[in-house]
């Protein structure tokens, strides 16, 4: 008859079908000969002795298919025979749906998945169930290190097997699995180092614009080690970058709302460092998560499409950024304020500003808080994380892409607030300068708004003017052009300031001023930062007065 599994997957009906579609007659050749692909061979054993999980399939009485995963330690699923495979049933199940289906229909499809190989192998069988008298099979198949009590032993009689095209198995990677890949690629960044060191002697300088094509092995000189340990695309333009500690162990702990400053190579081959908010859950300490927006540019040339190919951290991250690199960081900071009482909560997110509202809202939620989250995109496509949010906050999450003219009605949301609900919410600077203008119309208390922008914005309706910076503590005068920032100033003038985002969004430069009257522009102190702590962004932020005094 040929091949076993054509023989009972090709029934009359999917022959019409393929003959219909015109995949007939490559089929044709597979159903004559000797019998074939129904005694596992050398490589059947191998692929599923080394599997730790597969799904199985079974049919009951309604006629309707039942599918099921089951997993284990590598090697569950006993290979006896040519012909038998079988694997122990534990106690703990308690719903018996395959064991009743095979009860009444001992016919059984399973799959087998590679897929960090994409590879799958699909067979076909009948069930045979061992019952815990039946201790010689029962010996033969349970697992010794396996504390549970074995209730039964499927064992399968093997009728057909087939191995699947690979081409649309998204590769997938267990915990063990990536910890071998990050241990080789640091095995090999180490010896690649220590070979770029032997050379670097001999070797030309390489030319600045060439840089951004190279991807360095380390990067960065800070304390906190850590190594990409997955990438994943979130959506067209968010890619999420997972990092471990380099040296293996737990991270250290994060609050909910906190950033990590990132070493970046640019294209220009300057290194720069850049702010991102570590969006995974702040209860894991295994690994940190950043997800990372680089706008997508059109393949016409230009001097604008150069100069963002050569400055964006973004595009240099998505471009260079690659599973094993070792990255040295600063240590994690947060500069948001997150309420500890059980008062209620509402977080609104705009866009990549779900970065910051993501962990905000998983830990609001681990503590019990009522919230309601509500999340703004230009697309459900373009919604970083919006699948996972539905699922984990139900109805208590709202969705709004604007392509489906789905819009949050932003007084609607605030009006039906309780008095005392504390208001979290990151977006672009129209949210935000719509969420400050609704709050202060309905009368709402600037102290329970916690908010960060992106993508600030300098007040242009005035000309700029100079002014001078006195630095207290350095004992120096600094003139800030019209045309610069008081940021750039300090730079240019060698002052060690910290700074990451340059558009008033992060708080990492934030400095305190002793005199004189600050033009904040920034999106992201609050009030009582401003007035009584009386701090100041100079990436953005300008001066009232001829004379700022800050304390640096």
């Amino acid at each position: 008859m040929g091949h076993k599994f054509a023989e009972i997957g090709f029934t009359q009906a999917v022959k019409e079908v393929q003959a219909r579609l015109g995949s007939r007659k490559g089929y044709e050749g597979m159903e004559g000969g000797e019998d074939f692909n129904d005694r596992l061979g050398v490589a059947e054993t191998a692929f599923i002795q080394a599997r730790d999980s597969f799904y199985m399939a079974s049919v009951s009485e309604t006629d309707w298919p039942y599918i099921q995963h089951r997993g284990g330690p590598q090697g569950f699923m006993k290979v006896l025979d040519d012909k038998t495979i079988g694997f122990a049933d534990y106690n703990g199940n308690r719903q018996y749906i395959s064991t009743g289906n095979f009860a009444n229909n001992d016919k059984v499809s399973l799959f087998f998945m590679d897929y960090p190989n994409k590879t799958r192998l699909k067979l076909l069988g009948r069930v045979k169930l061992a019952d815990v008298n039946d201790s010689e099979m029962l010996s033969q198949l349970q697992d010794d290190d396996y504390r549970a009590r074995v209730e039964r032993a499927f064992v399968i009689q093997v009728e057909a097997f087939d191995w699947n095209c690979p081409k649309h198995i998204t590769p997938r990677y267990s915990e063990a699995e990536v910890e071998d890949i990050v241990a080789a690629r640091l095995a090999e960044a180490k010896r690649l180092e220590a070979k770029q060191l032997e050379q670097a002697e001999s070797k030309p300088v390489e030319k600045a614009e060439n840089l951004g094509r190279l991807s360095p092995v380390t990067l960065g000189e800070g304390p906190l080690s850590l190594v990409i340990s997955g990438i994943r695309q979130l959506t067209p333009e968010v890619r999420a970058f997972e990092f471990k500690a380099a040296g293996g162990g737990e991270l250290p702990l994060v609050t909910a709302g906190s950033h990590i400053r990132v070493p970046v190579l640019l294209n220009d081959g300057s290194l720069v460092h850049r702010s991102f908010s570590i969006c995974s859950n702040p209860s894991r300490r295994n690994f940190y998560e950043i997800a990372v927006l680089a706008k997508r540019l059109s393949s016409e040339t230009g001097q604008g499409r150069e100069h963002y190919l050569h400055k964006s951290a973004s595009h240099s991250i998505h471009h260079n950024f690659q599973i094993g690199m070792v990255i040295n960081c600063d240590l994690p900071s947060n500069h948001f304020d997150v309420h500890s009482g059980t008062e209620p909560a509402i977080l609104i997110a705009g866009g990549v500003g779900i970065t910051v509202i993501k962990p905000l809202s998983q830990y609001l939620k681990s503590r019990g808080v009522t919230l309601s989250l509500h999340y703004c995109g230009r697309s459900i496509k373009d919604m970083a994380f919006r699948d996972r949010l539905e699922r984990e906050f139900g109805e208590s999450i709202s969705i709004y892409p604007s392509d489906d003219n789905r819009r949050m009605n932003l007084r609607h949301v605030l009006s039906r607030a309780p008095k005392n609900t504390i208001f979290y919410i990151c977006g672009p600077q129209k949210m935000l300068s719509e969420m400050k203008f609704m709050a202060n119309e309905l009368g709402i208390d600037s102290d329970r708004i916690r908010s960060e922008g992106f993508g600030g914005v300098v007040d242009s309706s005035v000309e700029d003017k100079a002014f001078t910076i006195d630095l207290a503590k350095s004992k120096l005068k600094l003139k800030v052009a019209a045309d610069e920032s008081v940021l750039d100033a300090l730079l240019a003038a060698d002052i060690d300031t910290p700074f990451s985002c340059q558009s008033g969004s992060c708080k990492q430069c934030a400095i305190p001023v002793i005199e004189g009257k600050p033009d904040h522009r920034d999106s992201v102190l609050t009030d009582i930062e401003k007035e009584q702590l009386q701090l100041f962004c100079p990436c953005v932020s300008r001066s009232k007065t001829q004379v700022l005094t800050l304390d640096l």
